[in-house]
Parts: structure tokens; C-alpha cells; sequence
């Protein structure tokens, strides 16, 4: 993320989950930031406004219609004029309502030039309730979106299950989406520093977390999102990576939620972070340069359909010969 570029969280979670409870303990927090909130809520009267303490940070509702569609371009509207404001913010937060999908959400902040040019979409943090998540995660695909599309999850009120309720919701939630950091809490009770300021979503971090970055591929999930992961050891020839993902994306991006990847190329010197939701992509090199040379590249595909051998294939085919 640039010095000139506004970050943006995304907090978002199913209905009941805590959004507001997370939110409202961000306003209150004695961190000395100043925040635009845009707030979205399903239907012609709000009511989530009135919900957020009176603080500092100026709040802006969007109702009649949910922000990953029918409103998005009163995301853009809001977002843009707040860009040109003067005395400015330290960041934005938008929260989703509860049964919003995060891939349109993540996508204005790279299909608007203004918004592309001037913010950073820093994090999707999703709340889940661990008491209930288990059972939402059968009968709601918009709560398995959410789970899927995070770089945070906040596993919210465990203070109301036992360790191993918690145990086994981990296990569901790494199934769906292996690479997300999960936080544990009772009433939102989240370091803020733990969610705001992740620099996640433009993998900027990924390289400390190299080590969590990469799960065990070889397990096969019984939940519709699948979370593959693959690591080649060669260095990847940059135009021919570029020319398989473009297509792949074109191809099956409608079932690619998240698609996230370390990658070293042939010649480089550091590491390049790529990032797609759906079909868009974007990614730039980041990182110190690496004395020992190139490592291990790794990607990660987190989506539905997904056809292990093929992206096997594919991303192997892509290495420097």
C-alpha cells in the first residue's frame, strides 16, 4: 500500500454475528485514528445507524438495498467523496449486512479508477458466531461466502460454547478457508491492532506468515468451498503465469472466490503478492530483496468446482524451464 492510499477494512459476518458490537468498540478505542464508517443495511428504513455509539468518526448509511449489488454505486459515490475531503480520515470501515456477498465489495475498491488510485482495501474481516456458525454453515451459502472471502475471522462469543464446540468449529472454518487468521473472542473483545492496519488483503504480509501461508493439500472437504493449495519449486517464467491465470480466471473465475499467491519469478529478486476475486486480479512485488535467491512459490485457490489435477497442472506448467 502506498503512503497516498486510504486503507479500507471490510467487516462483514452473518446476521447476529457481532458487526456492530466490533464496530462500535473501534469508535470507542483510545488509538488516536480518525474513521469514515459507511454502513449497509437491507431495507428502506435503517436502523444500524442508530446502533453505532455517537463518536467522532463521521457514519454513512446506505439502505434499500444491499452494498455488494444494487448500491455499489453509492459505494463508489461515498467512498469518492470522502476522498476529497480535506483534513481527511486515517482510514474507512465498511460493514456489510449480514447477508452480504464480500467479492463485489473487494472488487470496487480495483474496478473504479479514483478508488483503485487512492485506497487500499486493507482486510476483509469476517465475524463469525461459533455458537451458531455450525449450523449456518449448512443452510447459508452467504455465510460460507463471507468465511471464504476473509483474510481475519474474528470466531465471535465463545464465552457461550466449550472448548471443544470451538475446536470443531476451527476445523469447519480452516476446511473452508485455510489461510485466513483466526481470532478468538467474547463480545467483539478483538486488539484493534489485530484487524485494522493487516496490509492483508494486498498480501503485503504474506511473507511473515510464509509459514502458515501453504496447508497440507493432500485432504480432500465435504463443504462446497474448497480451499486447494499448490507450491512449485522452480522459479515461474512471469509472461507464461500471467497468460495461464488470465485465462483460467476468464474460464472459471465465476467459481474462484479467492485466489491468493506468493510467487517468485525467473530474474526477480523478490517476491511477488497476487490477489484475484473472481475474475479480477491484481498484484505487485513486495517484500525485501532476497540475498539466497528465489524460494518456493505458492498458490492458493479458494472457491467452488475447483479441479485439483487441472491447477496442478497448470501452475506447474508455468515454471522456468
Amino acid at each position: 500500500m502506498e503512503s497516498s492510499q486510504l486503507p479500507v477494512t471490510v467487516l462483514t459476518g452473518y446476521l447476529g454475528s457481532g458487526k456492530t458490537t466490533l464496530l462500535n468498540r473501534i469508535l470507542t478505542e483510545n488509538h488516536g485514528r480518525k474513521y469514515a464508517v459507511v454502513i449497509n443495511e437491507f431495507g428502506e428504513l435503517g436502523v444500524d445507524n442508530d446502533l453505532v455509539v455517537d463518536a467522532d468518526e463521521e457514519v454513512f448509511e446506505m439502505n434499500n438495498g444491499c452494498v455488494c449489488c444494487t448500491v455499489r454505486g453509492d459505494l463508489i459515490r461515498i467512498i469518492g467523496g470522502l476522498l476529497k475531503r480535506k483534513g481527511g480520515f486515517d482510514g474507512i470501515l465498511v460493514e456489510t449486512t449480514g447477508l452480504a456477498n464480500p467479492a463485489p465489495v473487494a472488487q470496487t475498491f480495483f474496478v473504479d479508477d479514483l478508488l483503485r488510485a487512492r485506497t487500499a482495501l486493507d482486510a476483509i474481516v469476517t465475524l463469525v458466531d461459533a455458537k451458531t456458525i455450525l449450523d449456518r454453515l449448512e443452510d447459508s451459502a452467504e455465510a460460507r461466502d463471507q468465511i471464504a472471502f476473509a483474510d481475519v475471522i474474528v470466531l465471535n462469543k465463545t464465552d457461550l460454547v466449550d472448548a471443544a464446540h470451538i475446536d470443531a468449529v476451527r476445523d469447519r472454518l480452516r476446511r473452508i478457508n485455510a489461510t485466513a487468521r483466526i481470532i478468538p473472542a467474547a463480545r467483539a473483545d478483538v486488539p484493534i491492532d489485530a484487524i485494522l492496519g493487516q496490509q492483508a488483503f494486498a498480501l503485503s504480509r504474506a511473507l511473515e506468515l510464509a509459514p502458515d501461508f501453504l496447508t497440507d493439500d493432500s485432504h480432500e472437504h465435504n463443504d462446497d468451498i474448497q480451499s486447494l493449495s499448490f507450491e512449485v519449486s522452480k522459479p515461474l517464467d512471469q509472461p507464461r503465469f500471467e497468460a495461464w491465470i488470465t485465462a483460467l480466471l476468464a474460464e472459471q473465475g465465476a467459481n474462484m472466490l479467492r485466489t491468493k499467491g506468493i510467487l517468485w519469478f525467473a530474474g526477480a529478486d523478490r517476491a511477488y503478492g497476487f490477489q484475484a476475486v473472481h475474475m479480477i486480479a491484481d498484484g505487485d512485488f513486495i517484500g525485501p530483496p532476497a540475498h539466497e535467491g528465489a524460494k518456493p512459490s505458492r498458490l492458493v485457490f479458494i472457491g467452488r468446482n475447483l479441479n485439483r489435477p487441472q491447477l496442478r497442472r497448470g501452475f506447474e506448467s508455468c515454471q522456468s524451464l
